[in-house]
């Protein structure tokens, strides 16, 4: 691969190479430099062998003994960005070729200018009602705000705030582009559009990182001159303050995943850095600047300009007016936070009380979703620990084990999902290479289990001692423990036997598990492979001597449901894990949802009844205990190992019954424009409950009635579209330092107004904020609200978004539920995942200096729609810039040239191109509408230009044609640049008023209207035109593969001055149409009889016809894809006529020095007159025409 480069605006590369090679990223250089060795001479080396590179590297910089901050393996990309600019966060490289993207650039700075000096993107309500004297008049009056909308139709899109620790890239501006085109859409549409933006801090991570920076400068120094390259191989974690309110940490647990290392979510999943000074660093910030960022609250200054600076750059069409930062930085947006919390509290809806959650015991508080640096989404699992007594020692136990537990009880604890199981246990199992330790528990008990499951138990209540404290008294590997006899809880057999499993999991409940192999494939089938290979596996047989014993009776597999899966699976062995997996599955739900109990106190009963029941039992005999842990691993960002505790917190009470079908009615009246959102929804509403909503530690604001606590920062961003509404009239700045045109400030913002603003309530006498004022901020939500769209990453459904439809459930009316939310994959850059650490990364804001804005913009466009990954290809962003500049160059020459273009009448060609564009326009809008952005630009762009590129040609002189109309090119002009303009509205903005000579700006006009309806029969005549000429080629091309085939000769040569001639029936063969009339009459509108239709055939006397029997399985072909509507082959269009006007084209195209277009009764008379065939008048050729199928013949000259 190949490329031309920029580094530091000079030339590197040879001016003759082709654009389209310019696109090469240093990136894919590190792949192939050996990381040990150094990067100069390896990048030298590499260079050397490609001859059309030079890479001017300033002296300086190659012979500068500067230290690199950063991990050695990272030393190249950090010494390249040095060396490539002074900005960090600048392209390492970029394009050679820039006339035309640079061309394009200015233009979009010029639109961009022009909008902010318009104020385009301000917008307001509707002045009130003719007649209403106040805004305070129009609620005393009940005037209908929905009426006032129908008036002046409004349109609010909005999408996650993003946080505020870093630059936005481009997967935050592929979620913003769906907003933002479909402002443009709705612009288009007359509608008042509203597209705000915040900026979210609240939570742990600036918190972290800043606590992780002051640490650094303690270890370097405030410049951190003191670094060394070798401290990044001891590395200090930070200490993180812990509030007197909570419990000390306990310690932490180091990752099983070498990849989730001592790093904060940016550094573990975009750079591989260590530490933070590093990362901010890498990200463009200056070394000496470094130590403000200490203050977490500099952070909130730092990056929020940032953020308006890139959308800007890439032509958001955002009123700044409402821009916000959350937490108590911005006092209005706290005090609406309040109001939030305590009309949820007062609902009873926030609830206090001990529960089970993820909790990081490094920070001493729960770690809920964005806090964490892996395990998003990830919940407790709450499992049933049963306990089986140490009956008998095995065989291979230590005297060292013996010892150290003395005469205590000792217990081995399992984990399980079953409890209404345990009737069947026949054995317990142990992964032989499993470490296990004997732990304390309460009473004097010892449990043996993994030190991850006792971990966990140390934060709930299961050990003696202070909470997370546990103490080991001896270590036994699982090997050790085969033979050992244990009492089964519940068990109809009362002592079995420790058993080697290899599928034990040391990251999976306590590392012990009971089995029950009438039920659990897994376990089955394990017993029967230890009972084949007793000797191989060190047991002796009698240990696996227990048969399965029923327990569950299911009406589809029996009592036996294990041993019956494993056999109709085939499932030969445990490391048969996919095999094992599926039937697992099948088991768990056949027995819980239809299976019924057989033994014990419950028997008969439906086990979906008897489950919780045979569980408290077990717990109340002392027998078992509850027990949860993590679904999956959950490392925070402060690099610990998360538990799940039970812990005394405020939660929310989602999934409560009335509030759960509350959810549920508001997700079946939301447009999720794809079932995939939808399930998504459904699913995370049946599990989801109890949410800690409150936090100890990181930014936010104050629980308004427990103010040790903080509120999390998936609490405090659910309903915060509604804030968009009001914020512009509160204040001025996004941290409400300017008061805002109303003059109130933050203290007069009680529940109370906020109460009669956003919800209705009544405005108390005493109110701090004067009925009219608090009148126009509800005039100004209820236009406005709700919100019409809102865009997200679908990983935001399990958490943020399911909230946010629970919480408007709560707060608002169901005139102000959302209305629709669309939801997309992730987007991969080049086809790979974006990576900071492998280079395959861009943020915005290097996007659109690349590329420009309208470029980037018609790339995220193209990315894709659906709620799978999407794809920015750098190579269409490239592409985009020929494709616009093109565009522009041939619009202005049009318009030089506009007094030459033909008018007048329109012709047959006309009137198909403007049939074209009047299917594409609404094409488009139908797509637009259902935000398929893919496909609008498809029919707004790339349709759009074919329509125009065929119709150019047909028209073009050199083709035989009389010129293009002028009214249908600059219809064409207009209605293009309408249509892609919330795709490239500054390219779009130039052509409407430099080219087309509009006075306002593109943004306030609106969507193209067809000129007609839709003209079918025009399209099928223009589809048809589009096929003759290569249906020409083609045919020639058949002719002269024969004639190059050994004994085929033919005396026609393609390459010879040529004539054609081209037969047109207006009718089928006979024969053809009474085939079809009989696969008719065998055709019942769903299958076609095939007995009746060769009956009929044999009686027609047609079997024998050697072309009857290809064509009817042919038709019958036809039938099943078309149904019905294949009968119908008649052509809309006079197929004569348009071969007959086609002529002057064909002839130019293929190069005939002239063509003939007849009919087909026209030939045959021909051909009589002569009194046979003749040369260009084939018999054959004339018999084989149909409608649509011409008859082609050829002949030199």
């Amino acid at each position: 691969m190949v490329g031309n480069f920029l580094i530091n605006g000079r030339n590197t590369s040879d001016s003759r190479l082709n654009d389209n090679l310019e696109d090469l990223r240093l990136s894919n250089f590190f792949a192939q430099i050996d990381r040990t060795a150094p990067l100069l001479p390896a990048l030298r080396r590499l260079l050397n062998k490609i001859s059309c590179f030079r890479l001017l590297l300033s002296p300086n910089a190659l012979t500068s003994q500067a230290r690199i901050p950063g991990p050695s393996y990272l030393k190249p990309l950090l010494q390249l960005r040095r060396m490539a600019s002074t900005d960090a966060t600048a392209p390492v490289v970029t394009m050679e070729k820039t006339d035309k993207r640079d061309y394009l650039i200015d233009l979009e700075k010029s639109a961009q200018t022009t909008w902010a000096d318009q104020k385009m993107f301000e917008v307001n309500p509707p002045p009130l009602p003719e007649g209403v004297k106040s805004f305070a008049d129009f609620f005393a009056t009940e005037q209908s705000m929905e009426d006032l909308q129908k008036k002046h139709p409004k349109w609010f899109g909005n999408f996650p705030y993003a946080y505020m620790n870093g630059s936005l890239h481009l997967g935050h501006a592929f979620t913003i582009s769906k907003i933002e085109f479909a402002a443009g859409f709705e612009r288009l549409r007359g509608k008042r559009v509203l597209f705000p933006v915040g900026y979210h801090a609240t939570g742990m991570p600036i918190k972290s990182a800043s606590d992780k920076l002051i640490r650094e400068m303690e270890l370097f120094g405030e410049d951190f001159s003191g670094y060394k390259e070798e401290t990044a191989e001891e590395e200090t974690n930070p200490v993180i303050p812990v509030p007197t309110t909570t419990a000390l940490p306990a310690k932490s647990l180091e990752s099983t995943d070498p990849s989730k290392g001592k790093k904060g979510k940016l550094a573990a999943k975009s750079t591989g850095l260590t530490y933070q000074f590093q990362i901010l660093e890498l990200i463009g910030v200056p070394r000496d600047e470094l130590k403000k960022f200490a203050d977490p609250y500099h952070w909130l200054e730092y990056f929020p300009p940032i953020a308006k600076q890139d959308l800007n750059g890439i032509g958001a069409r955002v009123d700044w007016r409402r821009q916000f930062i959350t937490t108590d930085a911005n006092p209005y947006y706290d005090s609406f936070i309040r109001w939030q919390l305590n009309k949820l509290h007062k609902q009873g809806r926030v609830k206090f009380g001990k529960r089970y959650t993820i909790y990081s015991p490094k920070d001493g508080q729960p770690c809920m979703d964005h806090d964490r640096a892996s395990g998003e989404a990830v919940n407790p699992q709450e499992y049933t620990a049963v306990k089986m007594e140490v009956l008998e020692w095995g065989p291979t136990v230590t005297s060292e084990v013996k010892q150290a537990v003395g005469g205590k009880k000792v217990w081995m604890v399992a984990a399980t999902l079953r409890p209404e199981t345990m009737y069947g246990q026949t054995n317990c199992f142990v992964g032989p290479n499993l470490k296990y330790g004997i732990y304390e528990a309460a009473n004097n008990e010892l449990f043996l289990l993994t030190e991850r499951a006792a971990r966990n138990m140390a934060f709930q209540g299961t050990f003696d001692g202070a909470r997370g404290e546990y103490t080991k008294v001896v270590d036994v590997v699982g090997s050790e423990l085969l033979g050992t006899k244990v009492a089964p809880p519940f068990g109809l057999v009362k002592e079995v036997y420790v058993l080697p499993m290899e599928g034990v999991l040391a990251t999976k409940g306590t590392g012990v598990v009971t089995s029950v192999p009438s039920d659990s494939p897994d376990d089955y089938r394990t017993l029967m492979d230890l009972r084949k290979k007793a000797e191989m596996y060190k047991i002796q047989p009698e240990w696996a001597a227990v048969d399965p014993i029923p327990v569950i009776e299911t009406p589809k597999y029996g009592n036996l449901i294990a041993e019956t899966l494993c056999t109709q699976l085939k499932i030969q062995s445990q490391r048969d894990k996919d095999k094992l997996a599926e039937a697992k599955d099948i088991a768990y739900k056949e027995g819980f949802y239809s299976g019924v109990m057989t033994v014990g106190d419950f028997k008969g009963l439906p086990v979906v009844e008897a489950k919780p029941k045979v569980r408290q039992q077990i717990i109340d005999a002392g027998l078992g205990l509850p027990y949860a842990e993590p679904e999956s691993e959950v490392i925070s960002r402060s690099a610990d190992v998360c538990v799940v505790a039970l812990v005394d917190q405020w939660y929310l009470d989602y999934g409560e019954d009335m509030w759960k079908t509350q959810a549920f009615k508001l997700l079946g009246q939301l447009n999720t424009y794809q079932d995939e959102t939808r399930n998504a929804f459904e699913a995370v509403l049946n599990w989801l409950n109890q949410w800690a909503c409150a936090r100890s530690y990181g930014l936010g604001s104050k629980l308004p009635w427990d103010p040790v606590w903080l509120i999390e920062s998936l609490s405090d961003s659910t309903i915060y579209m509604s804030y968009y509404t009001v914020a512009n009239l509160l204040h001025q700045d996004m941290f409400g330092k300017q008061l805002g045109p109303l003059g109130i400030t933050a203290d007069q913002m009680t529940d109370e107004v906020w109460e009669y603003v956003l919800a209705g309530g009544d405005l108390p006498a005493n109110s701090p904020v004067e009925l009219e004022k608090a009148a126009q901020l509800r005039y100004h939500f209820n236009y406005f609200y709700p919100v019409d769209v809102r865009s997200s990453g679908k990983d935001l459904i399990p958490n943020h978004l399911t909230f946010w439809v629970y919480t408007h459930a709560a707060l608002f009316p169901e005139k102000h539920w959302p209305r629709a939310v669309r939801t997309n994959g992730h987007l991969m850059l080049n086809g790979k995942k974006m990576s900071k650490s492998t280079g395959n990364f861009l943020t915005m804001a290097e996007a659109t200096r690349k590329y420009g804005a309208d470029a980037t913009r018609l790339t995220l466009a193209d990315a894709g729609d659906d709620i799978t990954d999407a794809n920015f290809e750098e190579q269409v962003a490239n592409a985009a810039i020929l494709r616009l500049h093109t565009a522009c160059t041939w619009i202005e020459e049009m318009k030089a040239t506009e007094s030459s273009l033909r008018t007048g009448e329109f012709n047959d060609f006309d009137r198909g191109f403007r049939s074209e564009m009047d299917a594409l326009i609404t094409e488009a809008y139908s797509a637009f509408e259902q935000m398929e952005f893919k496909h609008a630009l498809k029919a707004g762009l790339y349709d759009f230009e074919n329509a125009r590129n065929w119709y150019r040609l047909i028209c073009d002189p050199v083709n035989g044609g009389n010129g293009m109309h002028r009214d249908l090119v600059f219809a064409w002009i207009r209605a293009n640049t309408l249509l892609i303009s919330p795709f490239t509205p500054h390219y779009a903005e130039h052509i409407w008023k430099t080219i087309l000579g509009e006075t306002t700006s593109i943004q306030n006009a609106r969507f193209p209207e067809p000129s007609a309806a839709v003209n079918r029969v025009a399209l099928e005549q223009m589809d048809y035109m589009r096929g003759v000429v290569e249906s020409i080629r083609y045919a020639e091309a058949q002719i002269m593969r024969k004639k190059g085939k050994k004994n085929v000769g033919t005396g026609y040569d393609s390459s010879k001055s040529k004539k054609a001639r081209i037969f047109v029936a207006s009718k089928f063969p006979e024969w053809q149409d009474a085939v079809i009339a009989m696969v008719k009459d065998a055709y019942d509108g769903e299958k076609i009889d095939e007995v009746k239709l060769r009956k009929s055939i044999e009686a027609a006397g047609l079997m024998k016809d050697k072309r009857v029997m290809p064509f009817s399985q042919s038709f019958k072909k036809r039938v099943t894809a078309l149904g019905s509507a294949a009968f119908d082959r008649s052509l809309p269009f006079d197929e004569l006529h348009t071969l007959t006007i086609l002529r002057p084209y064909i002839k130019s195209a293929v190069k005939f020095e002239d063509v003939d277009v007849v009919s087909v009764e026209e030939a045959l008379k021909t051909l009589e007159e002569a009194g046979g065939e003749k040369e260009g008048w084939a018999k054959e050729k004339i018999e084989s025409s149909e409608p649509g199928v011409p008859g082609l013949q050829f002949w030199n000259v």
